[in-house]
């Protein structure tokens, strides 16, 4: 099962993955997140860093030319989008890139409608917890993790006909409860987990033995 460990910001710790296997590394290029890359990490860090594993890079209603600068920049592999990006901004996007759409799902959205638009813009999907709604000195905004757990019933009635990232809350207790979801009819099509704020010591720094021995849990 593939594994996306997202929110890093030490070049250290994403050798680590790269050793164990991990198929992702997420950066986030978003400034009002905690794990904000930039504030321990320069572009060219990003950049120098080698491996097997893949550079993600998380962008929250970025301008295009800003997203596309970042991917050559610091030598991303993939974006992620975690916004209100349009299909049409997906597209410009994914000419140049791959890219995964996010999509916060809250416990009364349509699903299928919520996806039916971007099938053809996209690379593959991301589902995740709906966050709360905080207010900020630019309005209110719902972006970002807040480690609250998904419940992945919702997507069991849906019709996902694309790849998908499975994301929200994942704890290093639920290896037995992903290895059952992967068995569900609808995680035909399910491409990786994504795992990030229940696997750190603080904001941006990983708790590695969590990870190896949720890997571990997994490859039972």
């Amino acid at each position: 099962m593939r594994v996306k460990v997202c929110g890093m910001t030490k070049p250290e710790q994403v050798q680590e993955l790269d050793d164990l296997g991990v198929d992702f590394a997420g950066f986030i290029f978003y400034p009002r997140s905690p794990r904000y890359v930039f504030k321990s990490i320069p572009c060219e860090q990003i950049k120098k860093i080698k491996g097997n594993i893949n550079k993600v890079g998380i962008f929250v209603n970025a301008p295009v030319d800003e997203v596309l600068k970042s991917v050559d920049d610091c030598g991303l592999h993939m974006v992620q989008l975690h916004g209100d990006e349009s299909p049409k901004t997906c597209e410009k996007i994914a000419e140049y890139i791959s890219v995964i759409k996010a999509f916060r799902i809250g416990e009364n959205d349509n699903i299928e409608w919520k996806l039916k638009d971007y099938y053809d813009a996209v690379d593959m999907f991301m589902f995740d917890t709906l966050p709360p709604v905080i207010q900020t000195e630019k309005g209110a905004e719902s972006y970002g993790g807040t480690g609250k757990k998904f419940n992945w019933q919702l997507l069991e009635k849906a019709q996902i006909n694309k790849l998908f990232f499975l994301s929200g809350g994942i704890s290093p207790e639920d290896a037995e409860a992903v290895k059952a979801f992967a068995k569900e009819p609808v995680a035909k099509n399910m491409f990786s987990i994504d795992i990030n704020s229940r696997f750190e010591q603080y904001p941006g720094i990983k708790d590695m033995d969590k990870i190896k021995l949720f890997l571990n849990e997994l490859k039972k």
